[in-house]
């Protein structure tokens, strides 16, 4: 199998200081493999670090890093398949999102799958988005 690791760049704008987290966690931002584009999970810090207070911000924020990742592979999310968000606080939360979504998610919308949880990787943190894209067919 042949894999590409997509790298963020450290300077890149939409991260930020945030592009330590792959070093220090050990994990990279997007792997190509088989046609498809695998994104980690992706939270919604700002690039200074800090955690808003809002889902609408988190998620805003997280979605915008998705959209990044495709963007550094010459994608947008119309190429996105398959979407699973973790949400601590559904219930409460679960609004928010949505609107934030519909904001920035279009038609041709991928499937998406909503998990409840009870907690993420650092306090404070609302949402976490994972994604898979899939690359155009080549021509025939």
């Amino acid at each position: 199998m042949t894999a590409h690791t997509v790298e963020v760049p450290e300077d890149n704008a939409v991260f930020g200081q945030t592009t330590s987290a792959f070093a220090s966690f050990g994990y990279s931002a997007a792997v190509r493999a088989h046609g498809l584009l695998f994104i980690a999970g992706t939270i919604g810090r700002r690039t200074d670090g800090t955690i808003p207070d809002t889902i609408e911000e988190q998620t805003e924020i997280a979605l915008r890093k998705i959209e990044e990742i495709l963007r550094l592979e010459n994608l947008d999310t119309s190429a996105l398949v398959d979407v699973t968000s973790y949400h601590v606080d559904i219930r409460r939360h679960l609004p928010g999102f949505i609107e934030a979504k519909k904001r920035l998610v279009r038609a041709p919308y991928p499937t998406w799958t909503i998990i409840g949880v009870s907690g993420l990787a650092s306090p404070g943190l609302l949402v976490e988005i994972r994604a898979t894209a899939a690359y155009p067919d080549p021509p025939r």
